[in-house]
């Protein structure tokens, strides 16, 4: 099948990207593949430090896979070897090594994982490590001669850290210049990933024009924000997306996501075109939350489990029905209460009365009094299936077996008497 027009291939690469370097020269590649009917190699490297992808990795690997559909090559680099230094990318201090079984595991997941978004049958798929594992000390030497300690420094991060005075190890300067190599490995004409990797892939240009070899292009994709609207989406700040979480999640965290970020979602995680986008975001967020909801569920589950969870999420949080799986909360008469307050009163029935902002807080729906406290004048919290509101902070809540305890729409839990 021929390569689409320039033009055309121009517009589908350019959708959710920062940037392009140098972009002078994108146009000029895809001329030459589009006349020598050769496919361009695109390169995406992933690290497998880890077991779950988010969303966030999600982002250049779609853009690999538009590139596969626009005719070229993708080239997959697992980074087995790389992953044992760590990427100190954004990093203000050095990350835990991996043991190279950890690795390994991990990349097994990742495949499993990987085919839901590249088409793996249209993909050459490499480790770092069979080539890295084959060098020689005087290779090493000779691959690092070419790279001064002064453009390891230029990094953002490793400035940073020389500024605060962190420690910056000697294997750390190590990753960069090994992420460069590997483009000179697989002859990559475009690297795909984020904008902190810049450094990375203009070192990986000069190392591939010292082999003789014709440049890359990066094309670097904006980080894409967690349900928070703010930090990077990640595991460890618990702000993230799964795709191989159960639609029903999927579906509530993405109706947790500030309205300004939907934009940037729809642009960066679907193909629909903007301006039918454009026609979503005039309507209501709340129906524009589950467009997008159910666009991404459908792509990595099918469109009955998007559409099944847009109608339970409706049922559960619009009120018409309880929530499946309640979590209980046992609460215990004789703990120890919160400082300044007690548990010494109880009702007629003998169930202990407990100050309502306390009852948050040993629920596990609030983490402070003073959050308790706001939640309940802000009128953020109710009783029992009809949802009652709490009117008072120090109002005392008759703790009966199986009462239902909401904060907000979604947090609700069944407390439940401990022995005495």
């Amino acid at each position: 099948m021929p390569f689409p027009p320039v033009e055309d291939q121009l517009a589908i690469i350019r959708r959710g990207i920062e940037s392009i370097v140098p972009e002078k020269e994108l146009a000029a590649k895809l001329k030459k593949s589009r006349e020598t009917d050769t496919p361009l190699r695109i390169k995406y490297g992933i690290d497998p430090t880890g077991v779950d992808l988010h969303l966030g990795h999600t982002v250049p690997m779609r853009k690999m896979r538009q590139f596969q559909e626009l005719g070229h090559r993708a080239v997959i680099v697992i980074g087995n070897y790389t992953a044992l230094v760590g990427d100190p990318s954004g990093r203000d201090e050095t990350r835990a090594r991996l043991t190279a079984e950890q690795v390994e595991a991990n990349a097994e997941d990742y495949f499993y994982q990987l085919k839901k978004v590249v088409d793996f049958d249209k993909a050459e798929v490499v480790r770092n490590g069979d080539w890295f594992g084959k060098m020689s000390f005087l290779d090493i030497l000779n691959l690092f001669s070419k790279v001064t300690v002064a453009q390891l420094l230029v990094r953002d991060d490793f400035s940073k850290r020389m500024k605060a005075e962190s420690p910056i190890y000697l294997h750390e300067c190590l990753y960069p210049v090994m992420q460069a190599w590997d483009s000179v490995e697989v002859k990559a004409d475009i690297e795909l990933g984020g904008t902190e990797q810049l450094y990375s892939f203009m070192l990986a240009r000069d190392l591939q024009k010292d082999q003789k070899q014709e440049p890359q292009i990066g094309v670097m994709s904006p980080i894409l924000v967690g349900m928070d609207g703010v930090k990077r989406m990640g595991k460890s700040l618990g702000n993230y997306i799964g795709i191989s979480e159960p639609p029903y999640e999927m579906m509530k965290k993405f109706m947790q996501i500030p309205d300004d970020v939907m934009k940037m979602y729809f642009e960066l995680l679907t193909d629909l075109p903007l301006e039918e986008v454009r026609k979503i975001l005039d309507g209501h967020p709340k129906d524009a939350k589950i467009a997008l909801a159910k666009t991404v569920i459908t792509e990595y589950h099918d469109a009955k489990a998007a559409d099944e969870s847009a109608v339970r999420w409706q049922n559960e949080i619009g009120g018409k029905e309880l929530p499946r799986d309640i979590p209980s909360q046992v609460i215990y008469p004789d703990d120890a209460p919160l400082e300044g307050t007690t548990w010494s009163k109880k009702s007629q029935d003998g169930y202990p009365l407990i100050p309502a902002y306390e009852l948050l807080v040993k629920a596990g729906l609030c983490k402070t009094k003073g959050e308790a406290r706001r939640t309940i004048q802000q009128g953020g919290a109710y009783l029992t299936e009809q949802k009652s509101r709490i009117e008072s902070f120090d109002e005392e809540i008759c703790v009966e077996p199986g009462l239902l305890l909401w904060v907000g729409k979604k947090k609700v839990v069944h407390l439940e008497l401990g022995d005495a």
